[in-house]
């Protein structure tokens, strides 16, 4: 057993919001750390005594260092494809410096790292992800810790950005137009699996220093696997057809068309068919022996998982949850800036914990409770802008909003049960914005509802979005809030009415 917390660097997204639990199922303290803690204990895990939850920005070396320090142990699980930088190779480099930094100063003795698979050949070069992930692994060996990379293809699990490209594709297409590339041979790993191999790691002191592949038992090509998932999932065989000239780029739009997989993403995966990644190196089987899943089980195990609402992390979860500073501060009028805001308010006559059931449940298949159509709308401009669009709709077997939820094309970043739900854009937008429900309780069950737009235009393009929206906002906001009402079966007080 090691002495000192454990760091889990990309503790809430897909591998580290699930490894964090099962290492305090191990007897580790974990010290799980990112942008926003209160994203962190938002998670099922995340008030667990044995779970610290720290603030840690991967690009801020100072407080990477915080994080790190006391610390015997780190595993690093971050990756910035999913970011808003279109160069995440660079934003994945300065993170892996300031790692190697935070190790420097803190004398972390550890260090675990989950990278790709992938041999960079002067005829078949590296996708620039994978390329991205083999620099990380040796930046990160500069430090004085030593370094574990574990070294994976494409990871099926409910939830994953792999196992959901592949779901939506062969469950929506019966025809096929592909890259070449769909014959490229591959390996993929169970997330369990995944999750064996690094915990094991940390609790085989032999695994220190090396680097080790991992995959699971079966190799076969892209092809292959869209025809197992469609055997596993009892839907006709795939007619999967090869095209030389369809490029990732095009790919890669139809793909976020279809699934709601991110274009940034899917771009980047696309990109990746080329390399052949099959493990060359099989010293992890005597290092740590597990039983190894096969695909066809891991897809099933995925499936069942998805049927039941039993996703425990999925892509989606990647995302800031950081309030934004503009909207924090309250600076005068004479400061100068721009900034937009739109408010509606109701007065209600009825059970406020009934509204607040209303409100909580927006989004996703539910809807937004008035205007369907202006939303899927929006929602289908925003996938043509390479955006989430609706697609991610809420996550499973959560009844509120936790902090740091995808919804829709929007992020939590505060929800207060019964006072407040504080949603971030995470759609294409020239500016950034804020939506806002508030309730406001008062005696002899009175409520007052209210729904806010807050805006930060980027440029003349920004304002001139926001008066072009100003008219479907008003719309919007009135009608919103008057059939929240109807649905908590309140008395509607006072009207929906504009307010400073």
């Amino acid at each position: 057993m090691t002495h000192g917390p454990i760091l889990v660097l990309g503790s809430t997204g897909y591998v580290g919001g699930r490894l964090v639990p099962l290492l305090v199922e191990k007897g580790f303290t974990v010290r799980a750390a990112g942008r926003s803690v209160d994203k962190i204990r938002g998670r099922s895990w995340g008030r667990n005594p044995h779970v610290e939850a720290v603030q840690a920005d991967m690009h801020d070396a100072a407080s990477l260092t915080r994080a790190a320090k006391g610390c015997s142990a780190a595993y690093y699980l971050v990756h910035s494809m999913s970011g808003p930088s279109r160069d995440f190779a660079a934003q994945e480099r300065d993170a892996a410096y300031n790692m190697v930094t935070a190790a420097q100063k803190t004398g972390l003795s550890r260090i675990i790292y989950l990278g790709g698979l992938g041999e960079d050949h002067a005829d078949h070069p590296l996708s620039k992800h994978l390329r991205s992930r083999a620099e990380v692994s040796r930046i990160l060996a500069l430090a004085p810790a030593s370094v574990t990379t574990l070294r994976a293809a494409q990871i099926i699990g409910s939830g994953s950005s792999s196992f959901e490209l592949v779901r939506y594709l062969a469950d929506r297409l019966p025809f096929m137009l592909t890259p070449k590339w769909v014959r490229t041979k591959t390996q993929p790993i169970s997330i369990r699996n995944v999750l064996d191999y690094l915990i094991g790691c940390l609790e085989t002191k032999e695994t220190a220093g090396l680097t080790l592949d991992i995959g699971g038992p079966d190799i076969l090509s892209y092809e292959e696997l869209f025809q197992l998932y469609a055997e596993v999932a009892d839907i006709p065989k795939r007619r999967i057809h090869a095209l030389p000239f369809l490029s990732p780029r095009l790919s890669s739009f139809w793909v976020s068309m279809i699934t709601p997989v991110p274009m940034t993403l899917s771009r980047s995966l696309i990109e990746g068919l080329r390399n052949e990644v099959i493990c060359r190196d099989n010293r992890i089987h005597s290092l740590i022996p597990i039983h190894r899943m096969s695909c066809r089980d891991a897809i099933r195990l995925a499936l069942d998982k998805t049927e039941h609402k039993q996703v425990e992390t999925c892509l989606f979860d990647v995302g800031s949850a950081c309030l934004p500073e503009w909207a924090s501060v309250n600076d005068p009028d004479y400061a100068g800036g721009t900034r937009f805001e739109m408010g509606y308010a109701a007065r209600l006559q009825g059970d406020p914990d009934k509204v607040w059931e209303v409100v909580s449940r927006i989004g996703g298949e539910q809807g937004w409770y008035y205007g369907d159509s202006l939303w899927r709308i929006r929602g289908l401009i925003d996938r043509l802008l390479a955006g989430p669009g609706l697609r991610r709709g809420r996550p499973y077997g959560t009844e509120t909003p936790r902090v740091g939820d995808a919804l829709d094309f929007w992020r939590v970043i505060s929800s207060d049960p019964g006072k407040k739900l504080l949603l971030l854009a995470e759609m294409r937008l020239p500016g950034e914005a804020l939506l806002e429900f508030k309730l406001d309780a008062h005696w002899g069950n009175a409520v007052d509802l209210s729904m806010t737009a807050k805006f930060l235009p980027k440029g003349l393009t920004g304002i001139l979005y926001w008066y072009a929206m100003y008219p479907f906002h008003g719309l919007l906001f009135k009608n919103i809030l008057k059939n929240i009402s109807d649905l908590a079966g309140t008395h509607l007080y006072q009207p929906p009415r504009r307010v400073a």
